[in-house]
């Protein structure tokens, strides 16, 4: 009931479903109290204009991607530790798996792997059934590894997490089976500061490694880059949104797992 009320109960916090409810309370207080629906009306409007123009949108990602910047010098660790939702099952008509956007976690896995920083890569992620059927996000990203030439024998799958803190107590199990230490941790820069907390408050050593950095120091740069680019990225943008939405998304996650005593 928790993971069902954690992705239904933050979508009337975000900024559409927020704008959807207060069109909603606009429309039916239109006729009969229509100095309600001029304010609804406004709050709608307010909410979309500012989550969706790159000033507020792009600072909003950096204060989260920016906590945990990878030193030059990757450590050396026992093991990478990679985190799911980074996938797509191959349900027809996809010939195979498909990387999503956070797909960036899985290349940065094996390129780690490769550069010979751990010995092994433990993959963490199962599947929603609620939210499309397919494999465990874990064999998925096996999938994509051993296709690239990470051997299987390198690969531990961990099926059964359905959030990060799932993730974090089922890969302590796995540490401690194998009294593995120290371990790098791949995930999105944007959720890395809430994985590494949750990581951390399992008693795991866990050097982060982040990746998938949606904010770069030039697209900061090119909001001040001339005025004509300062007024245009006042402007809605859908991808602002998106990015804003992501954001206050770990912001919401952050406060609710730590309100369950998970960070």
């Amino acid at each position: 009931m928790f993971l069902y009320l954690s992705k239904i109960l933050p979508l009337f916090f975000y900024p559409l479903g927020l704008a959807s409810v207060s069109l909603i309370v606009a429309l039916v207080t239109l006729r009969k109290r229509p100095r309600i629906a001029t304010i609804a009306i406004s709050i709608s409007l307010a909410v979309l204009l500012l989550s969706s123009n790159a000033w507020v949108a792009k600072y909003m990602v950096r204060s989260l991607e920016w906590q945990n910047i990878p030193t030059a010098q990757i450590p050396n660790a026992e093991a990478i530790v990679v985190l799911g939702g980074a996938t797509k099952s191959a349900i027809w008509p996809r010939p195979t798996v498909d990387l999503s956007e956070p797909g960036d976690r899985v290349i940065y896995a094996a390129q780690l792997y490769f550069q010979k920083k751990a010995p092994i890569i433990i993959l963490s992620g199962g599947r929603i059934d609620w939210r499309g059927s397919g494999s465990p996000e874990s064999a998925d990203m096996a999938t994509i590894l051993t296709s690239i030439g990470v051997p299987a024998e390198a690969l531990i799958q961990e099926p059964d997490s359905l959030n990060t803190y799932e993730n974090a107590v089922n890969v302590r199990k796995i540490l401690e089976e194998r009294q593995i230490k120290k371990v790098l941790l791949i995930t999105s820069a944007m959720h890395t500061p809430r994985s590494l907390k949750i990581f951390q408050r399992q008693g795991i050593d866990v050097i982060p490694t982040p990746t998938d950095f949606i904010v770069s120091q030039a697209d900061l740069q090119e909001l001040v880059s001339s005025p004509k680019a300062a007024i245009l990225n006042l402007l809605p943008d859908t991808n602002n949104l998106n990015q804003f939405t992501s954001a206050l998304k770990e912001y919401l996650g952050y406060f609710v797992y730590a309100l369950r005593g998970w960070l």
